[in-house]
């Protein structure tokens, strides 16, 4: 694996701040829209919203969003790791679980990108990658452990996170090597249309009869995740994601999960104990061993002939 950290450039570390920040607090926003509004109708409606602000942006930058022939059915596999799987198990998980162990659960995904690029696209296991990925299991398994030792745990909200995961690391996975010549913002625009669509299916047929009008703070959670999440953070990672290899891109947003742990203690009352602090700094100790330059053997001078 390439060094990640020489692939960013000064926007990209720009860029990967504010994704940090605007997932890391949509963690308990979610969590807070889900309490008493159907998942799958929340999620839904986000899409929908944000389908028409991506779109606004587009026609508006003149960007295209013709997809050649011969990449659509690309962009419809793209769609089914990235987007589909993950949107539709993450939202009935959350629901189950605290808004900050669902994320640390959802972040095992650097594990899960790694072994299929192994896998499926013949990529290269390094030390580096390999105890980065080990390390941010590890903080999962830490806070899983206190899921199930609990009597107020979740196992089937775990199970469903897991999916989840797995479902984004091989998204991610075929993001970094099965290319289109779309851009990042078209190529977003056209996965939230495909998972939107079934989405919109499922709360149809399952949800129905709980749709009602959203109430302010819903409202809120809708419009943030439609303008902020899917109009700016999936472009964003999408862009990181086609930028650079799996295991760097998906463990350069790990602080994430961490945020999202410390936003919900402070917003819905969250506990925070050991178990959390433990995989914070687990967390730390992942992002540092992949992303910390490596030092380049130096070179001794030629020695000039006599």
């Amino acid at each position: 694996m390439s060094n990640p950290s020489a692939s960013l450039s000064r926007l990209d570390l720009v860029l990967l701040t504010l994704l940090t920040v605007f997932w890391g607090v949509n963690w308990p926003i979610m969590k807070y829209a889900l309490l008493d509004y159907p998942p799958l109708t929340f999620r839904s409606l986000c899409m929908l919203f944000g389908i028409v602000a991506l779109g606004a942006y587009i026609l508006a930058t003149g960007d295209k969003l013709h997809v050649p022939r011969q990449e659509r059915r690309r962009v419809l596999q793209l769609s089914v790791g990235n987007m589909m799987v993950w949107h539709f198990f993450a939202m009935y998980a959350i629901k189950m679980l605290s808004s900050g162990r669902a994320a640390i659960i959802g972040y095992t995904m650097p594990v899960w990108a790694l072994l299929a690029s192994v896998l499926f696209f013949r990529g290269t296991f390094t030390w580096r990658g390999g105890l980065g990925v080990v390390l941010a299991l590890a903080a999962t398994v830490l806070l899983a452990a206190h899921e199930f030792s609990s009597m107020m745990g979740k196992p089937l909200g775990l199970g469903l996170m897991m999916v989840a995961a797995i479902s984004w690391g091989v998204g991610i996975a075929m993001m970094n090597h099965m290319k289109v010549s779309i851009s990042n913002a078209a190529l977003t625009f056209w996965m939230m249309v495909l998972t939107a669509f079934l989405l919109s299916t499922g709360a149809l047929l399952t949800e129905a009869s709980q749709w009602r009008w959203p109430r302010p703070g819903e409202w809120a959670a809708i419009l943030y995740n439609a303008i902020i999440v899917f109009g700016v953070c999936h472009v964003i990672w999408f862009r990181l994601a086609r930028k650079l290899p799996p295991t760097a891109s998906s463990l350069s947003i790990m602080l994430i999960p961490v945020l999202g742990v410390f936003t919900g203690a402070w917003a819905l009352d969250e506990t925070i104990g050991p178990y959390d602090i433990g995989a914070l700094v687990l967390i730390l100790l992942a992002m540092a061993v992949v992303l910390m330059p490596r030092r380049e053997p130096k070179q001794s001078a030629p020695v000039e002939p006599q």
